[in-house]
């Protein structure tokens, strides 16, 4: 055995140690990079509203909005582009009000919040040419909320080979696009209220 050989079996031998074979017979992709986020860096350091990103955009001007990459404001909640998008397009239905539960939102709020994701998909599908789409709401920090405090419904275009190990391997999100190129085209698209 040569001396490479013996550094490469002591070093396997040394990471099987660490790593030992799971109980369960899955493989496992360890990304630590990711757990800036899930530490919660950029999240607001408490629930209030004063610390929210969501919250005051109701009531900023045209130029604020777009610089905040929001696409299209209703009555009671807005649509705005992902800071840390899945996807290209990956935006956030959200209630102007500081409400953290769906099940807290009013009749009014929980329809337009309806509407405003239907016409998102609308607008998507016309704009990006989506194969399908993700909806969903992660109620709590425990499902996976980023921002739990203040609720947004998550809707993300997919196309057909969009996942891949990119992001795990090399720590990159391939984006095809400036995120205020995505939201000038969507804003473009969105039907007047």
């Amino acid at each position: 055995m040569t001396e490479e050989e013996h550094v490469q079996q002591g070093a396997a031998a040394e990471s099987a140690a660490a790593f030992p074979p799971p109980l369960d017979n899955l493989e496992r992709l360890w990304t630590p990079h990711r757990l800036v986020y899930v530490g919660g860096q950029d999240k607001p350091k408490d629930a209030s509203a004063s610390q929210c990103p969501f919250c005051g955009l109701d009531d900023v001007d045209e130029q604020r909005a777009r610089d905040r990459l929001v696409v299209a404001r209703a009555q009671t909640c807005f649509a705005i582009l992902n800071l840390y998008p899945y996807n290209p397009g990956h935006l956030m239905v959200v209630p102007y009000r500081h409400v953290s539960g769906y099940a807290d939102l009013t009749g009014a709020e929980t329809e337009e919040l309806a509407r405003t994701t239907q016409t998102a998909l609308r607008v998507m599908t016309s704009v990006l040419s989506p194969q399908g789409f993700n909806l969903g709401m992660n109620q709590g920090e425990v499902a996976g909320a980023g921002i739990a405090a203040h609720l947004h419904q998550h809707v993300v275009p997919r196309w057909l080979g969009d996942a891949n190990f990119l992001p795990i391997v090399g720590r990159t999100k391939a984006l095809p696009e400036l995120l205020a190129d995505t939201r000038d085209r969507l804003a473009a698209a969105w039907p007047p209220a």
